[in-house]
This record gives C-alpha cells, structure tokens and sequence, in this order.
C-alpha cells in the first residue's frame, strides 16, 4: 500500500450468521464494507477497499471524512 495520510478509522468487524460470513466495514465511510471467511479475511479486504476509496478521494482533490465514528464504550 501507498504511504498515506493515516487517520484512525475505526472498523466493526462482526459474524453474519444467516450468511456464515464474517463482516468488515468503517462507519466513517458510508459505504464501504467487506467480508471473508474469517474475521483477518474481512478486515484484509475492507482494508483494501479503505485504501482504494481514500486514493479515489485524493485523485479527485476531494477531502476525506474526519475520523469521527467512536465505539459507544469510548463516549461514555
């Protein structure tokens, strides 16, 4: 991957029982998401998908979302 600007997104990882999946996607970024066979699968391809939209963006000389998604535990 291409060095970047590194903000700290966070991503949910969680099983899909009704598909047997494992998904991955980055609240920040409305529409990205993935999903593997395992949990490292799912991160490995959302995190593909991440460094695609974010290059996608910067080609485009749009900005890109703030790091603002913070899991319900670190806003209490």
């Amino acid at each position: 991957m291409r060095k970047r600007d590194k903000r700290p997104y966070h991503i949910n990882i969680f099983y899909d029982p009704e598909d047997g999946d494992y998904i991955a996607d980055v609240p920040d970024f409305k529409y990205i998401s993935a999903f593997g066979v395992t949990p490292e699968e799912a991160l490995l391809q959302v995190l593909i998908a991440l460094e695609a939209a974010i290059e996608v963006l910067q080609e485009q000389g749009k900005p890109l979302p703030e790091a603002s998604y913070r899991p319900a535990y670190l806003t209490e």
